[in-house]
């Protein structure tokens, strides 16, 4: 790679040096920051295993079935032993939380700061909150045995294509990703295959990462069937692949 005849600004360049001091000062405790965060993600839930993420829309109001499918799932999940980890906020989030906080197994919140929708449920044994998306995205990666997607919109979206793509490409260990609910993600999953597939920019095996279920008991099946020959804690390599997320 070649600079030549490019003119590569460095804060060197910037009128002053008190500004270029300001700069490095404020990103600086910006990275502190970050690290902060991960250090708490550490420390906090590192211990907390099996546990499941559920992703799922913060908009759905707890009359709704999906809220009560969710809590159904949750409270069967705490039940089997496993950790519920949601995002800490309102909708599916809340489901997830109150019915694992009624089981006898840790329910977790990974809380996010935003301007709007996000506030905390009050169904948290272990609470956390974040500034930066994708500090938040990295525990709910590292901590989860099993991914447990209800429907939801841009965000749930974004969590689970993020799952399935560091599991396609090996950045992020093989775990289930179970889907809730044919009615709404059965269109979803034509176009990945009328598309995606049909145009070959996925294999097929890459249709194997996810499944589809409608029942508590379904997701409890998915996730024992997986972990039937191996162990829910991280292998030593999935371990050292988990560090690289």
């Amino acid at each position: 790679m070649t600079t030549k005849n490019k003119n590569i600004p460095t804060l060197r360049h910037l009128p002053s040096k008190e500004q270029s001091t300001a700069v490095k000062a404020r990103e600086s405790w910006h990275v502190l920051g970050i690290m902060a965060e991960f250090i708490e993600a550490t420390e906090k839930l590192s211990a907390i295993r099996p546990s499941v993420s559920i992703f799922g829309s913060a908009r759905t109001k707890p009359e709704h079935p999906y809220y009560q499918l969710t809590e159904k799932i949750a409270r069967a999940l705490s039940d089997s032993g496993f950790a519920v980890i949601s995002g800490g906020g309102p909708g599916i989030m809340e489901a997830a939380n109150k019915g694992a906080h009624a089981g006898p197994s840790p329910s977790v919140g990974l809380n996010i700061e935003l301007p709007f929708e996000q506030h905390g449920n009050p169904y948290q044994n272990i609470s956390l909150t974040f500034r930066h998306f994708f500090a938040r995205k990295v525990a709910f990666a590292k901590y989860a045995s099993a991914y447990v997607v209800m429907p939801g919109g841009f965000g749930t979206l974004d969590e689970l294509f993020e799952a399935l793509t560091l599991i396609q490409t090996s950045k992020g260990r093989r775990i289930p990703v179970v889907l809730v609910g044919h009615a709404f993600w059965g269109g979803l999953i034509d176009w990945i295959r009328g598309h995606l597939l049909g145009e070959g920019m996925i294999s097929e095996t890459d249709l194997d990462l996810f499944e589809l279920v409608e029942t508590p008991d379904e997701v409890l099946a998915c996730i024992f069937r997986f972990y039937e020959k191996r162990s829910f804690r991280p292998s030593d390599d999935e371990s050292e692949m988990l560090l690289d997320l």
